[in-house]
């Protein structure tokens, strides 16, 4: 753990120094946040119902896994969902930017390029989001959007808002940036559609748990495979590794880690390592590694599980929406 983790999910009080930091930081998010929602920017309405995933601290929490938890879940009812996300690790060569699961993660960034392999679904990357739906819309493909992250992204109108919490860290701290881990004051909570903890002992009121199912390991060419379980390079360039290794050790592994930067952009030379040990590693970063697959490389696929009482309800919600 670092030491900016220890400080942030721990009871060390260094950075209470920055808490007049702090309230200037939560005082101008509140400000901005208060601009949109009296027309004084500009707020964007799309024509079809709109669900953004988020969350209100920094780091990996497991967006991604419920993104396309609903997108399957929508498609399964009918719906005709597509994703928009800023695209995070990627520089595209032009916004609005359209990800097929050709695409190269530098460009499109690797969760939506991830999506896109994955689902099959429509899906745009563009730091305006707006932007990326009107994208979606000009395609006529779609009658549900949903943005990967964005909760703050204020400038894209939402009908249904969903935060996800990292049950195992919760909130840290408390504190909002530079003192804690938060980006909005932990009351954000009280007001988004439904909260989702991924696994851990966190709870919030109405909350719904959410639970991360593993399937077979894989090769970088996607071809299923037996791995006995011993000692393997576990690699991972998420926003939380460590539940990638903690994973990984309740398989029987036994992990040598290698920790890599979010949304870290991975060379062949990333991968070579001074034993011959297996490699195994997240989907998202293997979108990045398929290039320099080889025979000792793979990746570990996960799904979330979510309780049936919130697809029933986000699916009713949903219906609401449609039809008024």
């Amino acid at each position: 753990m670092s030491f900016i983790d220890r400080v942030w999910y721990g009871k060390i009080p260094w950075l209470l120094p920055l808490w007049p930091v702090e309230k200037l930081f939560v005082f101008l998010a509140h400000r901005r946040r208060t601009a949109f929602g009296k027309g004084l920017k500009t707020v964007w309405q799309a024509p079809v119902p709109v669900i953004v995933v988020g969350n209100i601290s920094v780091g990996g929490v497991g967006k991604t896994p419920v993104v396309v938890h609903l997108v399957e879940l929508l498609i399964q009812f009918g719906f005709r969902p597509g994703v928009v996300s800023r695209g995070y690790g990627g520089n595209a060569p032009d916004y609005p930017y359209r990800v097929v699961a050709s695409s190269n993660a530098a460009d499109s960034g690797d969760e939506p390029l991830m999506i896109a392999q994955r689902c099959g679904c429509p899906v745009v990357v563009d730091p305006d989001r707006a932007q990326a739906c009107r994208a979606l819309l000009e395609s006529g493909e779609v009658d549900v959007i949903i943005s990967d992250d964005g909760l703050q992204h204020y400038r894209l109108s939402r009908d249904i808002e969903i935060a996800v919490v990292d049950g195992a860290r919760g909130l840290g701290n408390g504190h909002c940036l530079p003192v804690g881990p938060l980006r909005e004051p932990p009351a954000r909570l009280d007001e988004v559609d439904f909260c989702i903890v991924n696994g851990g002992g966190w709870k919030h009121c109405n909350s719904y748990p959410m639970s991360l199912n593993v399937s077979s390991i894989q090769t970088l060419l996607a071809e299923p495979v037996q791995l006995l379980p011993g000692k393997v390079n576990a690699v991972a360039g998420i926003g939380n590794p460590q539940r990638f290794f903690k994973t990984l050790r309740s398989l029987g592994f036994e992990v040598i880690e290698h920790s890599f930067a979010d949304h870290h952009h991975f060379s062949a030379n990333d991968l070579l390592f001074d034993n011959d040990f297996p490699v195994i590693m997240t989907e998202k970063d293997a979108v990045k590694c398929r290039a320099f697959a080889a025979d000792n490389r793979y990746y570990l696929p996960v799904s979330a599980e979510l309780p049936e009482v919130f697809e029933k309800q986000l699916l009713d919600q949903l219906n609401r929406l449609i039809s008024n």
